[in-house]
């Protein structure tokens, strides 16, 4: 009897011990690069993978093998590729992170599929999510703030320039992950970069293609939920799951924690959140380390908190050159910026999309991310240092040029992305003038803000605001955009890790009830089997391990996950006041520092010469 056994599968799941006996069975070495996405097929007989490779490949857990490897088309990393339901496993939908969507049709030829693409989105596409039972339609997300509802009966490509055709609902921030209830799909979970999870009622919204689209990001939003310490920040959702009966959502939070809340709930509007004053200082914490792009030391089993590593000193083998230079950059970015306060003067800022009215030399360099590593950290954006503003060069010698760091969040439109401006000044006319404009535009941008915030209050006032029902705690979520935390079985929480391992909680209690060292770097992908008690799991390695409940006995070992929730605790916190910047940040400050030294110079010898002539007279 199936449903016999279904359910003697899942008892088996209610057992603690069943966790704890968690083995690694297999391991797929089916990519030549960071497998981002993993997928079972409705039968559980194959897992659908995405890569930076930017392969899709099926292969088959029990024997190891590759039933078929596809050139997918995308340039970019993929991020996101699921089965199309019913569907036999033969339709495929994934996104990248160049944005576009591909329809693949595993019996199509590869001229058929490259021109099955979606272009619409602009900026990366994070999450591809299938309607349960429905083989023609889906829904993507992405760093535009929007999110798309394609039908493939209507269309399999389109490549409309600024396409708006299949837009449900536009965040106006960036939407970086959805879900879909299992039990009552038109329900629709979509996650933004403000810290918030809205819940949508598919009934009430349509496109432009249907004929029924409102444009406005509060139309059908029936739940809104943000914790409290959260409010008004921006800590962007990695990763968002119904429970199967799709009464929880769990929610995984990037430098912060999993979170589990009830949606028909409404306790958290009698809650009163942080001071305008207070939340204004909560909103981004201050930067203290610069990590170069493609320095992962921080990640892996084997990786240590700052203070392990200075207490052993930098001669520790685990020390590498790249940690070694993102060591000198904030070293620099320190003595800088404290440079800088001991003259008594704030950092300057500069709002997002706005440029230096002095300095029409200062172009803004878009850090992407690395091809060999899937996203990591919202990305750096670095102007060029190597020359001042044009008014610097014919100042007076008398005006020391000091480097000035300055570090702008901004929340803005679609993006959380953190730039930091390194130029050096010397004019304090136009240092004045820069002060004066900036201020100006600052007061503007939280006048709109503050006005676009009490609109979407105004509008959102009869919506239900869940609290917090658990918290789970004790990995670390800060290096990539796609970190999956999912449920198993009605009584486990899971989740990757920065650490390498993956993380097993009891559900209700959020005890720690099991650790697992899944990857040299990352977990990023989990996703049990539909039926078996079998679990999947991805990251920065190049491959797919496959666990099931192998051991003799249990074998958790409550010690050393003690010693890795402590490091991660550590680790955390130092990553929150972290910002990745591009190798050419490092390039562009020794070239700052260098005209600043050269500027000294020549004021000594002009100084030296003035003295000269002075004695001569």
């Amino acid at each position: 009897n199936p449903v016999h056994v279904y359910s003697v599968q899942w008892d088996i799941l209610a057992l603690h011990e069943f966790v704890q006996r968690l083995k690694l069975e297999a391991t797929l070495n089916v990519h030549d690069g960071c497998v981002n996405t993993i997928c079972w097929n409705d039968t559980g007989e194959y897992i659908l993978s995405g890569s930076d490779d930017t392969f899709l490949v099926i292969s088959s857990p029990y024997n190891k093998k590759v039933k078929q490897s596809i050139r997918s088309g995308h340039r970019t990393n993929i991020f996101s590729a699921k089965f199309m339901p019913n569907t036999n496993g033969k339709e495929i939908v994934s996104c990248s992170g160049d944005g576009i969507i591909f329809y693949t049709h595993t019996e199509k030829s590869p001229e058929y599929n490259r021109q099955c693409q979606f272009t619409c989105h602009y900026g990366t596409a994070y999450e591809i999510m299938t309607v349960p039972n429905d083989p023609y339609t889906f829904l993507s997300c992405g760093e535009d703030g929007t999110v798309r509802w394609f039908d493939l009966r209507t269309k399999t490509s389109c490549t409309k320039e600024d396409c708006k055709d299949d837009i449900l609902i536009n965040c106006r921030r960036a939407a970086t992950s959805i879900s879909i209830s299992p039990l009552v799909p038109y329900y629709l979970a979509v996650g933004c970069s403000d810290s918030s999870v809205r819940i949508y009622d598919r009934r009430m919204l349509g496109t432009r293609a249907t004929g029924n689209y409102t444009g406005r990001g509060t139309t059908g939003m029936c739940v809104r939920f943000v914790p409290t310490h959260l409010s008004n920040k921006s800590c962007r959702v990695t990763s968002l799951c119904y429970s199967e009966d799709g009464q929880e959502v769990l929610v995984s939070y990037s430098s912060d924690y999993i979170y589990l809340f009830d949606p028909k709930d409404d306790q958290a509007r009698e809650l009163k959140g942080p001071s305008e004053e207070r939340r204004e200082e909560l909103r981004q914490p201050p930067v203290k380390r610069l990590r170069l792009r493609g320095d992962w030391s921080d990640t892996g089993p084997r990786a240590r908190p700052e203070s392990e590593r200075e207490r052993d000193g930098e001669q520790s083998p685990n020390v590498s050159l790249m940690q070694r230079m993102s060591d000198m950059l904030s070293r620099w970015f320190e003595e800088a910026s404290e440079a800088q306060s001991s003259r008594g003067t704030r950092p300057q800022t500069r709002p997002r999309g706005q440029s230096n009215s002095n300095n029409n030399n200062h172009r803004s360099e878009a850090a992407n991310s690395s091809p060999a590593k899937p996203a990591s950290v919202p990305d750096s954006s670095i102007p060029s240092s190597s020359s001042s503003s044009s008014s610097s060069t014919t100042t007076s010698r008398t005006s020391t040029a000091e480097p000035v760091l300055s570090l702008h969040y901004s929340s803005e439109g679609t993006t959380t992305t953190s730039r930091v401006h390194v130029f050096a000044s010397s004019s304090s006319s136009s240092t004045g003038f820069y002060r004066r404009s900036a201020a100006a535009r600052i007061q503007e941008l939280f006048r709109r803000r503050k006005e676009r915030r009490e609109m979407e209050e105004s509008e959102t006032q009869n919506i239900r605001r869940p609290s917090v029902k658990m918290v789970y705690k004790g990995h670390r979520n800060s290096r990539t955009m796609i970190k999956e935390s999912c449920f198993w079985g009605n009584n486990f929480v899971m989740s990757g890790s920065d650490c390498g391992h993956i993380f097993i909680w009891d559900r209700h209690t959020a005890e720690h009830l099991m650790l697992l060292e899944a990857d040299n770097h990352v977990v990023n992908c989990l996703q049990p089997h539909p039926y078996d008690p079998i679990l999947a799991s991805s990251g920065i390695d190049y491959d797919i391990k496959i666990w099931s409940p192998l051991e003799a006995s249990p074998s958790f070992n409550r010690a050393l996950a003690h010693e890795v929730i402590t490091r991660n605790e550590l680790m955390l916190e130092e990553t929150r006041n972290t910002i990745t910047v591009p190798a050419s940040f490092m390039l562009r400050m020794l070239a700052s520092l260098n005209h600043i030294r050269s500027d000294r110079l020549e004021g000594d010898r002009s100084e030296g010469s003035g003295q000269e002539n002075d004695d001569e007279q």
